[in-house]
């Protein structure tokens, strides 16, 4: 057998975090054991603990990882309309929360008085909210700060939308971007001279995007 690659702490810790991010994915938080990490990554339980002193703060640091990779895919692209990108973050936000089920569970439901967990979330929400007020035509100062208040209840609400959909799964995704999409519309609109998405709701469909007749 060759010998073992010697890898540098940085690519080792990478390599702990990519184990360890699989793990989270296939199990909930409580059935994760620091001692399966170690051996999966085929490392001593000591140097495990020399990079992360706890599953907490290996979580964490996964966690922080994740979102901010998730922003990175959600950038928003000037040219597409509001709508376009409400549906390419939310999309992206849903895949995201389906393929990393007990990833998100355990973030906000196992670990959601941890306050190292709380500030990565409302680090993610606040970065989100900033980008929607970069592309939304608001210059008036009251006018802003009020869509930043009703953008940040709204993440709020879509955050804790998702993390139910992930156990009840009463809709189907696109179901529930389109009641998130419906959501932040119809809380905005009253509020700005001009509206934001005059091509929402689609042609054909209820005034909170699904499908059927739109009434009179």
């Amino acid at each position: 057998m060759p010998p073992r690659r010697r890898l540098t702490p940085d690519a080792r810790r990478d390599q702990i975090l990519a184990v360890a991010a699989r793990l989270f994915a296939e199990r909930p938080y409580d059935e994760v054991l620091m001692e399966e990490v170690a051996t999966r990554a085929g490392i001593s339980r000591a140097l495990l603990y020399r990079h992360f002193p706890g599953k907490r703060e290996l979580f964490a640091t996964l966690y922080r990882q994740a979102a901010e990779q998730l922003l990175e895919r959600t950038r928003l692209d000037p040219a597409d309309t509001l709508v376009e990108q409400l549906t390419q973050g939310l999309d992206a936000h849903i895949e995201y929360f389906a393929e990393n089920r007990n990833t998100v569970l355990a973030a906000n439901r196992v670990l959601a008085g941890d306050r190292v967990i709380q500030t990565i979330m409302t680090d993610e929400l606040g970065a989100l909210r900033e980008r929607l007020l970069a592309v939304l035509p608001v210059t008036d100062d009251a006018v802003r700060r009020a869509v930043s208040g009703v953008l940040n209840g709204w993440l709020v609400f879509v955050q804790v939308l998702c993390v139910d959909w992930l156990t009840e799964e009463s809709c189907s995704r696109t179901e529930l971007r389109d009641v998130c999409i419906g959501a932040v519309l119809g809380a905005i609109r009253p509020l700005l001279d001009e509206d934001p998405a005059p091509d929402w709701p689609p042609a054909g469909s209820a005034p909170d995007g699904r499908p059927g007749s739109r009434k009179a």
